[in-house]
Parts: C-alpha cells; sequence; structure tokens
C-alpha cells in the first residue's frame, strides 16, 4: 500500500472524531439517516436517504472547518494524511464497480464515503454494494490539504508514499 508514513491508530481515533464531532451538530434526522445508510442492506436503494445527507453536507463541511480552526500545520498534514490513505484503501474496482463514475467522479464517491464516517466507510470496506451510485463529496477529498494550503500557503506532504486519485491502488485493481 505504499512504503512511506503510515497514519497511527490515534491519528486515525481523531480523523474520525472530528468527522462524528461535525456531523453532531446536523441533528437527529440526518443521525438517523446516515445510520440507515451503514445498516441498510448491501446493494438496497438509498434514493431518499441520500436526499437527507446530500442537504447537510455543506453544514457538515463548515462544522468541520470550525473544529479544525486552531490546527497547527503538522496536525492538518497528519489529518491530510489520514484522509489520503482511507481514500486510497477504497480505491478498488469493486467499489467502483457500484458507484461508477469517471476517474475523478470515483475520487468524489470515495470522498463521499468518507464524509458519511467511519460506520458508512467500514460498511463499504467489508462489503462494496453498501457503497451507492451517484453520491460525492468533492470538497472532502482534499479537505485538510486545502485547509492547510489557506493557512500555511502550501499543501501538506503527507510522506505517505500513496495518491489519492482513482485507479492508483494496486491491491484494489488486480490486473
Amino acid at each position: 500500500m505504499g512504503g512511506g508514513r503510515v497514519p497511527a491508530a490515534e491519528e486515525e481515533e481523531r480523523f474520525w472524531g472530528l468527522v462524528e464531532a461535525a456531523w453532531g451538530a446536523s441533528g437527529a434526522e440526518v443521525a438517523r439517516a446516515r445510520r440507515a445508510l451503514a445498516s441498510r442492506a448491501p446493494g438496497t436503494e438509498a434514493w431518499d436517504l441520500l436526499g437527507v445527507v446530500d442537504g447537510a453536507l455543506g453544514a457538515f463541511l463548515r462544522e468541520l472547518a470550525g473544529r479544525c480552526g486552531g490546527a497547527s500545520a503538522e496536525e492538518l498534514t497528519v489529518l491530510d494524511r489520514v484522509l489520503e490513505r482511507k481514500l486510497h484503501e477504497i480505491d478498488r474496482a469493486d467499489v467502483h464497480a457500484v458507484t461508477d463514475g469517471s476517474d475523478d467522479g470515483f475520487l468524489y464517491a470515495r470522498g463521499f464515503i468518507v464524509a458519511m464516517g467511519r460506520d458508512f466507510y467500514d460498511a463499504v470496506v467489508r462489503d462494496p454494494q453498501m457503497a451507492v451510485q451517484d453520491a460525492d463529496c468533492e470538497a472532502m477529498c482534499y479537505f485538510f490539504a486545502r485547509l492547510h494550503q489557506e493557512r500555511f500557503g502550501d499543501h501538506p506532504d503527507t510522506g505517505s508514499g500513496i495518491t489519492r486519485e482513482s485507479c492508483s491502488n494496486p491491491a484494489g485493481w488486480p490486473s
């Protein structure tokens, strides 16, 4: 999966904690929709759930940015490293078969999977049929890198040795 820096368990915990805390401000209806999205039967329709969470994505991203307001350059780099790793891990042909889309579209679909939180992410990792078509969150794909750029003038060097771009995970795209 790349020979570079791998996020530590506590870094991943902080990442997922921030994601969940940011969603916490979205209310009970959004929380129910996110739980239902992660626990529905694989491959079942999710249009009604997507409508609820899509409408809340902007507020989620603003809340997430606010929660990172005092983050140092190193903290944002660590968060970007975790995000990059999560996007890379689900860069798989079996996930793409469900989400479909161009290279950019598949990246944005993976951004949505991560943005929905750990439960949905883990559900998709276990069973790609849990992913949904036509769902995307482009802003999540480079969220912490953009915050780093805005605050410190450059993109962080995660040192991971991987990329978040589509079709770059050799383990996910067997020949």
